[in-house]
C-alpha cells in the first residue's frame, strides 16, 4: 500500500524514510542532503504555481530524490555519440585519441615520470624535449616547441619575435574563429603592431613589399579557418612570401591551423597543405594545432628555424602556456604512429574516419542496421540514405565527403522530437535533421556507440 504525504515534508522527515536511509549508507550525507533540498525546493515552487497535486506519493518523492542524486554525482563531462558527420567537431571535443595515446596518458597519470628530469645527468630537464626530436624527424624542422593550444603558439611566437614591432599580414587573413579568437586581438596582446595590406579578397606581393619598413619584424600568413573567399580573388603564395622575406631580411611566419602531417590527396581529401611543405618552402616559424587533422590532443605546435625557436624558449610567457604531462604523453604517442603512414591512418581515429570510402560506409550502414534491428522496438524504422560529411575544426570548409547515413523514423514522432529525446539520454546521441529526416552519419559513429544507440531507441513503444 502506497504511503501518501499530504503536504511537503521537512528535510529531517524525508531523511528518515527507509529509501533515503539506504542512500545515506552509499553516498556522502552532504550530497544526499543537497538532492533532498533541491527536490523539496522545486516542489514548493510547483505548489505556489499550482502545479503540485494535493497529495504526494512517498515512493514518487523518493524517486525524484534518487534521480536528482544521480544527476548530482554524474560527471559533468561525459561521452556522447557523434552521429553528426562532423569528424573534428569542436563542440564535441575535436579529435578522438588513438588507443596507444590513451594508454600512454594513463601510464603517465598513474606513475611518476621523467617530465622534467634528465636521467643522464640526474639534473632538471625540459618537458619539451620529449616530442621535439619526433616533430623534427616527421617534419624536417630544425627545432620544435609545444604549448597548450595553437592560439597560445601564435601568441608566444608573435610576442617573442615581434613585440613592439610591425607584423605585416593580409586583410583577407585577419580571421575570427570559434570562441571569438581574432588575429588582430592576439596581435595586440602579443605587443606586435598590426600592419594590414591588400583587401579582403585580393592581396598582391607588391602590397607586402610596399608595407615593409625599418620597423617591420615579421611577415605573417594565416590559414583562413572556417571560411573561403571565392570569385575575384588573389593571394600571395607561401613561396612568394618567403622570397619577399629573404630579400628584405625579415622572417616569415605561417599559422596553418589544422596541422596535417600527411598528404591526404591520395584519399580524396584535397586543399590542406601538409606542414612539411611550409618548412620546405623556407618558412621560419610554423604554428599548428595538435587536435585537428593531426588527430592528437589539444596542443599548439611550433616548428621552424633553431634560432627562432630558441628565442621562444626564453620567453616568460612560455610558462603560462606550457603543455601538461598528460597532453604531452598523448601527443608523443600520436606522433610515433606517423612514422608509418599505414599505421597512422589505421590507428588514429580522425585519419581513419576522414579516409573512409563511400563503399565501406555503405557496408557499415547495412551491418549496423542488422545489428540494431534485433535489439530495438519494431516501431523504429531504419533506412540507409546517401549524404555528405564535413571535416570540421575549421579545416576545408568547402569540402564535402560522400557518406552514408541511417535515417530513423518512428510513427507519431517528428525528427525534432527524436532529436530532443536522444539528447536527453544518459549517453546523449547527436545527429542531424535534413529534408525532414533524422539522420546519423556512419562516418563518425564508433563501434562503442552501439549500446548507447540501443538505449536511445528503447524509449519508443
Amino acid at each position: 500500500m502506497k504511503k501518501v504525504i499530504c503536504s511537503i515534508p521537512g528535510v529531517d522527515k524525508v531523511l528518515s524514510l527507509p529509501p533515503l536511509i539506504s542512500l545515506l549508507e552509499t553516498h556522502p550525507r552532504p550530497t544526499v542532503l543537497a538532492a533532498v533540498r533541491n527536490v523539496l525546493a522545486a516542489l514548493r515552487v510547483d505548489s505556489v504555481d499550482g502545479k503540485l497535486a494535493a497529495a504526494l506519493d512517498e515512493s514518487q518523492l523518493c524517486g525524484l530524490i534518487v534521480t536528482e542524486l544521480e544527476q548530482i554525482v554524474a560527471p559533468a563531462l561525459h561521452p556522447v555519440v557523434n552521429g553528426t558527420g562532423v569528424v573534428v567537431h569542436t563542440n564535441l571535443g575535436r579529435s578522438l585519441l588513438a588507443k596507444s595515446a590513451c594508454r600512454q596518458m594513463l601510464e603517465v597519470a598513474e606513475r611518476y615520470s621523467n617530465l622534467e628530469m634528465d636521467m643522464a645527468t640526474g639534473e632538471r630537464g625540459e618537458r619539451y624535449v620529449h616530442v621535439e626530436s619526433l616533430l623534427c624527424e616527421l617534419t624536417g624542422a630544425e627545432a620544435a616547441l609545444v604549448v597548450n593550444n595553437n592560439a597560445a603558439a601564435v601568441l608566444l611566437a608573435l610576442s617573442g619575435i615581434a613585440a613592439g614591432k610591425e607584423v605585416v599580414v593580409s586583410r583577407g587573413e585577419l580571421v575570427e574563429i570559434g570562441g571569438s579568437f581574432r588575429i588582430p586581438d592576439v596581435m595586440r596582446l602579443s605587443g606586435g603592431i598590426l600592419k594590414e595590406v591588400g583587401t579582403t579578397n585580393r592581396t598582391h606581393l607588391k602590397d607586402y613589399q610596399t608595407a615593409i619598413s625599418p620597423e617591420t619584424a615579421l611577415l605573417l600568413k594565416v590559414h583562413t579557418s572556417n571560411f573561403s573567399v571565392v570569385g575575384f580573388t588573389a593571394e600571395v603564395s607561401i613561396d612568394q612570401l618567403v622570397r619577399c622575406g629573404r630579400e628584405a631580411d625579415i622572417p616569415v611566419m605561417a599559422d596553418i591551423g589544422s596541422g596535417s602531417l600527411l598528404d591526404l590527396s591520395r584519399y580524396g581529401i584535397t586543399g590542406e597543405t601538409p606542414v612539411q611543405e611550409y618548412l620546405k618552402a623556407g618558412v621560419d616559424i610554423v604554428t599548428c594545432s595538435g587536435d585537428k587533422m593531426l588527430g592528437g590532443p589539444q596542443a599548439g605546435i611550433i616548428l621552424g628555424k633553431r634560432s627562432f625557436v630558441a628565442k621562444l624558449r626564453k620567453e616568460q610567457l612560455l610558462r603560462a602556456v606550457r603543455i601538461d604531462k598528460l597532453t604531452l604523453a598523448a601527443l608523443e604517442a600520436t606522433l610515433r604512429l606517423y612514422r608509418d603512414e599505414r599505421e597512422a591512418v589505421a590507428e588514429i581515429p580522425t585519419l581513419r574516419m576522414l579516409t573512409l570510402q563511400p563503399a565501406a560506409l555503405k557496408a557499415k550502414a547495412a551491418a549496423w542496421i542488422r545489428r540494431l534491428r534485433a535489439k530495438i522496438p519494431a516501431s523504429v524504422s531504419l533506412t540507409v540514405v546517401a549524404g555528405d560529411s564535413q571535416v570540421g575544426g575549421g579545416s576545408l570548409p568547402l569540402l564535402d565527403l560522400p557518406t552514408f547515413l541511417m535515417a530513423i523514423s518512428v510513427e507519431g514522432w517528428s525528427p525534432q522530437g527524436i532529436d530532443a529525446a536522444f539528447r536527453e539520454r544518459k549517453i546523449p546521441v547527436l545527429g542531424r535533421i535534413q529534408k525532414g529526416q533524422y539522420l546519423l552519419d556512419l562516418r563518425t559513429l564508433q563501434d562503442a556507440d552501439i549500446p548507447a544507440l540501443v538505449d536511445a531507441m528503447s524509449i519508443f513503444p
